[in-house]
């Protein structure tokens, strides 16, 4: 248990850090205000996302799903998301690689997101540009690295005409999230080795009696050969 309070202070760290950048935003910036940090590429952009990564909505995906609806199935699934991890963080706590370090940043990133869909939307609803209320929040997004406009033919089913920037913007919970996540996956052969192959035990050869154990054999061997 020492160990997963530990990895879990991680995750507590990334969700206070996560809501002190968001809030200090929320409070002195309008919504699509920016500040340029390093010329026109890397920029303090104040916008609010409504859906899940690159800003897909679950009613972009299913075309006749309402927007509320489709808004509270993503709020549940995150939160069922989150359990899952935290879940699997207590049961991987005991393992002695970085596992747990980059299960506990996932974990964080994820929480500090869902704090965002949960209960923004209505402790700042006099302030929101949007109609929100409990479980109906906009994830509050800030960092924005300027690499051009990503655009989708119309023809592509579900995605076509979306505009969207080549590095979306992104805040301290997703940078927590996705650096876990690529970790995984760059080391998931030390963090989930194969299990041995168990070697087929070998039948040793059968080799023909001898004369000294079977002389009678022997004697028939050496007849049939002459």
């Amino acid at each position: 248990m020492s160990r997963f309070l530990r990895f879990l202070s991680i995750s507590l760290g990334i969700v206070v850090l996560d809501q002190i950048v968001k809030l200090v935003v929320k409070f002195n910036m309008d919504l699509g205000e920016e500040i340029r940090v390093l010329g026109s590429w890397f920029k303090i952009y104040f916008i609010e996302n409504k859906g899940a990564a690159f800003g897909v909505t679950l009613d972009n995906l299913a075309g006749g799903l309402d927007p509320i609806t489709a808004k509270l199935f993503l709020t549940l699934f995150s939160v069922a998301a989150v359990s899952f991890i935290a879940w699997y963080l207590f049961k991987s706590s005991k393992e002695t690689t970085g596992l747990p370090i980059f299960l506990a940043m996932i974990l964080g990133g994820a929480v500090g997101n869902i704090i965002d869909r949960v209960f923004y939307g209505y402790w700042f609803e006099p302030m929101n540009s949007y109609e929100g209320g409990l479980l109906y929040g906009r994830v509050v997004d800030m960092f924005y690295v300027d690499m051009g406009i990503l655009s989708i033919p119309e023809w592509v089913p579900l995605l076509g005409g979306i505009h969207y920037p080549m590095w979306p913007v992104f805040n301290v919970a997703d940078s927590a999230i996705s650096i876990g996540i690529v970790a995984i996956f760059i080391f998931h052969r030390r963090f989930f080795p194969e299990p041995p192959k168990k070697s087929e035990p070998q039948t040793p050869e059968t080799k023909p009696e001898t004369s000294v154990d079977n002389p009678t054999a022997s004697m028939q061997t050496e007849a049939s050969s002459s």
